[in-house]
């Protein structure tokens, strides 16, 4: 297996723009591995990622594993570029809530990353519009594109002149995926060696 030393920089690339969730749990994630000289690039799309990993212009790419396509972009790493999957871990994202423009009275359109779709019940509203990123939601939302939108509440304290939240939805427990050149499985399941809630089992004993 090859390695890097730890004096070279690593290349982490995740979902931008600015502010995503993919940003956020990122950085959160080199802090928590010890990886202090990691540079994290925000890229469009995870296509786009793969063929930079491929071409030696990136390390590592994380990715949520609700994303929609999530599935397509690991069947590719796999068979098309030979990237594999060498991390998983659980991350809580940033605080969502539903915003609405303080300027509309009766909301009719929202705006939403298909992901999240789920997140709330969406009942009154009549006009759902899909957008690949919740601070796109936030850019379209503050554009006066649509009447609400499903992002971060951090928005809603930046702009409190301009929006108002309608429902506080909290963090979400998502799963997320690391990307990366050299294969890590030996054929058997990696997985941490303990499980809070496996913790009173003694067959979970990290032996």
């Amino acid at each position: 297996m090859n390695t890097l030393k730890k004096t070279e920089e690593l290349t982490f690339i995740t979902l931008g723009p600015s502010g995503t969730n993919h940003e956020f749990v990122t950085h959160n994630y080199l802090k928590y591995r010890g990886i202090q000289t990691a540079s994290v690039h925000l890229i469009n799309n995870f296509q786009l990622g793969l063929s930079m990993i491929a071409d030696g212009e990136a390390d590592h790419m994380v990715q949520a594993a609700v994303h929609p396509d999530c599935a397509d972009v690991v069947a590719k790493a796999h068979f098309e570029y030979g990237i594999h999957i060498i991390d998983t871990f659980i991350s809580p994202s940033k605080e969502l809530g539903i915003l609405t423009r303080r300027d509309v009275k009766i909301p009719k359109s929202i705006a939403l990353q298909p992901a999240t779709r789920k997140y709330a019940d969406l009942n009154k509203w009549k006009e759902f519009v899909p957008v690949n990123s919740i601070m796109h939601v936030a850019e379209g939302l503050l554009e006066g594109r649509y009447d609400s939108g499903l992002t971060t509440v951090e928005i809603a304290e930046q702009y409190k002149d301009v929006l108002r939240i309608d429902t506080r939805i909290g963090t979400v427990d998502d799963p997320w995926i690391v990307y990366g050149r050299c294969r890590v499985s030996n054929g058997e399941i990696i997985a941490s060696p303990t499980c809070s809630a496996f913790a009173d089992f003694s067959m979970f004993d990290g032996q």
